[in-house]
């Protein structure tokens, strides 16, 4: 990707992109049908700002019972006690298992949040018609795609223990509230990128070089 005004881009060109199914489209119609799929065309994501910030601040409220609330409780013999995100990190610490603790904190506690604020930051930028950097915010934008579900690593660790720790009188392992809560968060996040358009970041950045009126010659 280019930030050379010089170069045409799609959308001048009157091409539009089905988000469906990948075909380009020359001069179509606002919300035509696509030819190949019948998906509806769009030069931008419909309401894309609105929708992300609608699902990220949905995330963000609920990232604060994801890790107050337990998200397993445990029981052996008589014993009995529920265990949150933060809890389980410095349980796994205390034992030894230095390299498990790091990487449940950075999957369940480091990730959501950087992924979240990362987001934000670019919501922000778009609405304000920043030009800074489209590059580099783009290239976040792709890594914010790419580590999404890796976040689910304490919800898939939840439902491992579940499955393996049920010895009846003797122990048990059910999930909390905290890992639907948590559930939820790392979803909402997933939603809230893939509502995101990527392109209003070189729309920003374009404007300026359009709105400039042309130098005299000297």
């Amino acid at each position: 990707m280019t930030d050379d005004p010089a170069i045409p881009r799609g959308a001048s060109l009157g091409l539009i992109g089905c988000e469906a199914c990948g075909l380009v489209v020359e001069h179509a119609a606002a919300a035509a049908p696509c030819p190949r799929c019948g998906h509806r065309l769009h030069a931008r994501k419909p309401d894309s700002v609105t929708r992300s910030w609608a699902y990220l601040m949905a995330a963000f409220i609920l990232y604060l019972p994801a890790n107050l609330l337990p998200v397993l409780h445990s029981r052996k013999l008589f014993t009995e006690w529920s265990d949150t995100i933060m809890s389980g990190v410095v349980a796994l610490w205390n034992d030894g298992a230095y390299d498990l603790a790091i990487i449940v904190f950075t999957a369940s506690v480091v990730v959501p949040l950087l992924k979240m604020g990362a987001l934000a930051l670019l919501l922000v930028q778009v609405q304000r018609g920043s030009s800074y950097l489209p590059r580099e915010r783009t290239r976040l934008y792709r890594i914010l795609e790419f580590i999404g579900h890796w976040s689910m690593l304490d919800v898939f660790a939840v439902a491992l223990l579940v499955a393996l720790v049920h010895f009846g009188a003797l122990g048990n392992a059910e999930p909390g509230a905290g890992v639907v809560a948590f559930g939820a968060v790392v979803v909402l996040t997933m939603l809230a990128t893939m509502s995101f358009d990527p392109r209003l970041i070189w729309d920003a950045h374009r404007a300026p070089a359009r709105r400039a009126p042309d130098r005299p010659p000297t």
